[in-house]
């Protein structure tokens, strides 16, 4: 028998979840309270302040600020400057006296004996004497420079670096006495490009001084630039007050005025009375043919290429046998390339230090550079490293024993 079919009831929903409530929000808040389909925007946090430094770290950065800066003998203050700013963070104490002179020191393990390191912050130039009615400069030549490389060079004049020419007339004009005869400075004007006297008045006065508008550049491997006498001296005693502590006080004098009769060493040697002194310059390097028949010059003081040059003699100074011999042995013994700058004329801040109160034992190394107390010098960049990589050796090691006879 069939059974009656049963009535199925249809199962009840689920009962749904109650739904948060959601926060009522504030007028003002609204906007804020919904989510938002975009991330907002987020500020990158401000970064932090950094003056630049006033003076570049790296070596030929440097060299490069020292070389274009303007720093006729009398008015070494552009490269003063960038001096102070290089040295500050390296040295103990630090002061200009009343030359111009930077005399800092670097003091070493206590002992107390000081060496000097010198090398000298000005180049030669011209310095403005007077004023033309057709608004030319009259200018004194300051140091030694060779009357014969001044025609029609670029110059600058002046604390505000004012463009000028020295003016020349041209070929055309001359008559065959005059092609050959060399004009001299005191013949020659700047000229600023203006019309009158009163308006040269107003970018240069008398008194202002002029250099040669050389920028300093890298040729292969040659250095290029004005001044490198003796910027590269200047550049080198940077790199040794970065370097130390030494074994004994660095005593490092930047000096004023060599060029004219190394006047400021006069007064900074005797200030610093040290036991023995090492000079740093730029020597004339005379390594190219006398003509074209020759093959090599036999004659030659120093040669390009061949390392920095250690002083034995020169027209102010015998240099202290004891050091010659130590910078020898000290660049041997590391396999720098060294030469001999054969004895002859001219001369370092040595001619003046080493006459200082009862005597000081003085040597000069120096770079050699062709063309120097020109616009232009050029020098081996290998020379001028080679320069640094002696002194830094030869004050590591130095002691009084050097000294002993």
């Amino acid at each position: 028998m069939a059974q009656k079919p049963v009535s199925q009831k249809p199962a009840p929903k689920p009962k749904a979840r109650p739904r948060p409530a959601r926060p009522v929000a504030k007028p003002a808040a609204k906007a804020a309270a919904r989510p938002s389909r975009r991330p907002a925007p987020v500020e990158p946090a401000a970064p932090p302040i950094v003056k630049p430094p006033k003076a570049t770290a790296n070596e030929l950065d440097l060299l490069k600020e020292l070389s274009n800066a303007a720093s006729v003998s009398g008015d070494e203050g552009a490269v003063r400057k960038i001096i102070l700013d290089a040295i500050r963070p390296h040295v103990d104490e630090v002061n200009v006296d009343v030359m111009g002179n930077v005399l800092a020191i670097k003091r070493g393990p206590g002992r107390g004996e000081r060496v000097l390191v010198a090398a000298h912050m000005d180049e030669v130039g011209f310095m403005v004497s007077g004023h033309d009615a057709d608004g030319t400069l009259r200018i004194e030549i300051v140091g030694g420079v060779d009357d014969r490389v001044l025609l029609g060079k670029h110059v600058l004049v002046g604390a505000k670096r004012v463009p000028g020419v020295i003016g020349v007339a041209p070929v055309h004009l001359l008559n065959a006495d005059r092609r050959s005869a060399v004009t001299k400075a005191n013949q020659l004007r700047v000229d600023l490009g203006v019309e009158s006297a009163d308006a040269a008045k107003k970018l240069a006065k008398a008194g202002d001084r002029g250099v040669f508008a050389t920028e300093f550049d890298v040729v292969g491997p040659s250095l290029r630039g004005k001044a490198l006498d003796d910027r590269l001296g200047c550049a080198t005693l940077v790199e040794l007050l970065r370097g130390g502590p030494y074994g004994f006080d660095l005593h490092a004098a930047f000096t004023v005025q060599e060029e004219v009769g190394l006047r400021g060493a006069k007064v900074a040697g005797y200030a610093v009375d040290p036991v023995c002194a090492f000079v740093l310059d730029c020597t004339p390097a005379h390594d190219l043919p006398h003509s074209d028949e020759e093959r090599e010059n036999a004659q030659y003081n120093t040669r390009l290429g061949y390392g920095p040059a250690i002083y034995v003699a020169d027209a102010s100074t015998l240099h202290d046998a004891r050091l010659v011999a130590y910078l020898q042995a000290t660049a041997a013994g590391a396999g720098i390339p060294y030469q001999i700058q054969q004895p002859g004329g001219g001369g370092t801040d040595a001619g003046s230090i080493h006459r200082n109160r009862a005597g000081v034992p003085t040597v000069s190394l120096s770079v050699p550079g062709r063309y120097l107390h020109t616009p232009v010098s050029l020098v081996r960049a290998e020379d001028w490293r080679n320069s640094v990589k002696l002194m830094k050796l030869a004050l590591e090691g130095w002691t009084t024993k050097i000294l002993k006879r």
